[in-house]
């Protein structure tokens, strides 16, 4: 038994549960709330991508592809990876590309500038000068061919960054530039190796650095909007565009939609990258055949105690379930239904704070479950409930319906020692209309 007991700080656990909370495994405090779910997942996704880079193609340029739900915990599953990666020696660029890109209308030769913007900056932070002349002229010519202010004086970085801003802000720049940069595109990417990666890698080896590893985060997010071609955005960037992508002079890791591995065509995408998709399934609760899994349930559980007591071991936390919950039932109520959807739990467990102090009551988590139930229940029509309905009994089968209720996080994958499987939200499964 604990005999001085910690108190709970309500301010900090209510930030601690921010479920937009990204956690950056480098940094000590965000550490101690980390959990390791690779072995309720059924994969050890960064371990897979790690030994890929470190291992079998250490002096070799890589391009793989990681995806899975919004929410399930993919971006601190990358800093993990930047972490480790970091420990053996890789320089390690890692940038969120919502910050300087608009993922309702994105093409190529915007993602390969927010790169050659990203990894530049990263490099002058370690006193690497880099200085590509030919994408230079490149900015150059286009800032003549808009004729848009931009101080082309500046250090690199700084001009890519503020070009980067501009098209992410205005559509007009943004069709503009891509009517000047497009068509050159081979050439950028070109010169985006041979003036910026290539003498990258060299200076970052005689530093003591074996590689440099580039990872862009939350490119999962863009829009399934279609473009001027008819293709969905997503096929266009990474099956119709994704030689271009995956042509750059150094390790890359994207995301992308998980909506592109039930597509027709992640074959292409496939035969693109030379690889499917590193999926990250969801934290299982349940087994296929619908008995509790205790194993994620625990690991869940030890998630939410360590952000209301970091540093404090499972073992001893338990002792303290009662101080956050009205007790251990509660706090099951919420892992169970969340589904193993990490953001899902920190939603629900907001809306409780918000209601009352800790110890959260039975009643004020059923109160907030019901309110984000009857909200998700609005925007699912009749058709789409039969859906649902038949996967609970059948899986998914290879229509586009099926699909997009995968992409609007209505039905959950896991993977087992089986493979995938598939079920509906657990939260939805309390619906009325799911039960008809």
């Amino acid at each position: 038994m604990m005999t001085d007991l910690p108190k709970l700080d309500l301010p900090k656990f209510f930030r601690a549960c921010k479920p937009s909370k990204t956690l950056r495994i480098s940094n000590p405090d965000d550490k101690q709330y980390y959990i390791d779910f690779s072995s309720v997942r059924g994969e050890t996704i960064i371990q897979e991508l790690k030994r890929t880079i470190t291992i079998l193609h250490p002096e070799e340029k890589t391009c793989q592809l990681f995806t899975g739900h919004i929410g399930c915990g993919k971006s601190t599953e990358l800093l993990r990876l930047k972490a480790e990666l970091e420990q053996q020696d890789f320089h390690v660029v890692y940038f969120e590309s919502n910050e300087s890109l608009d993922l309702s209308n994105i093409d190529v030769t915007d993602i390969l500038l927010a790169i050659a913007s990203a990894v530049s900056k990263s490099l002058e932070e370690i006193h690497i000068d880099v200085n590509p002349g030919m994408i230079r002229d490149f900015v150059r010519k286009a800032n003549e061919f808009l004729q848009t202010p931009i101080d082309l004086e500046a250090k690199f970085s700084v001009i890519l960054a503020e070009l980067t801003v501009k098209t992410k802000n205005s559509s007009d720049f943004r069709s503009q530039l891509r009517q000047y940069l497009e068509p050159r595109t081979s050439s950028i990417l070109q010169s985006i190796n041979d003036e910026l990666l290539q003498p990258a890698q060299q200076k970052l080896n005689h530093k003591g650095k074996k590689g440099l590893v580039v990872i862009i985060d939350n490119l999962d997010r863009i829009d399934n909007v279609p473009k001027s071609n008819g293709q969905y955005q997503p096929e266009y960037l990474f099956v119709e565009r994704g030689d271009q992508l995956n042509n750059l002079n150094c390790h890359v890791v994207y995301t992308i939609p998980l909506i592109l591995t039930y597509s027709n065509a992640l074959g292409r995408l496939q035969n693109r990258f030379g690889k499917p998709p590193k999926v990250l399934p969801m934290v299982a609760v349940k087994r296929r055949d619908q008995s509790d899994y205790t194993q994620g349930i625990e690991l869940l559980k030890q998630m939410v105690m360590s952000r209301a007591f970091p540093g404090v071991s499972w073992t001893q936390s338990q002792n303290l379930i009662t101080k956050v919950f009205e007790n251990v039932d509660t706090l099951e109520r919420l892992c169970k239904v969340s589904g193993g959807h990490l953001r899902d739990i920190f939603l629900l467990l907001h809306g409780c704070l918000e209601k009352q102090d800790p110890p959260i009551s039975h009643d004020c988590l059923e109160q907030v479950i019901t309110a984000n139930r009857n909200l998700l229940s609005k925007a699912i029509d009749p058709q789409e409930w039969k859906l649902l309905q038949q996967v609970s009994i059948q899986g998914i089968a290879g229509d586009e319906q099926y699909t997009m209720l995968i992409k609007d996080m209505f039905v959950f994958e896991y993977m087992d020692e089986d493979g995938s499987w598939f079920e509906v939200k657990p939260m939805l499964q309390e619906c009325p209309e799911f039960r008809l």
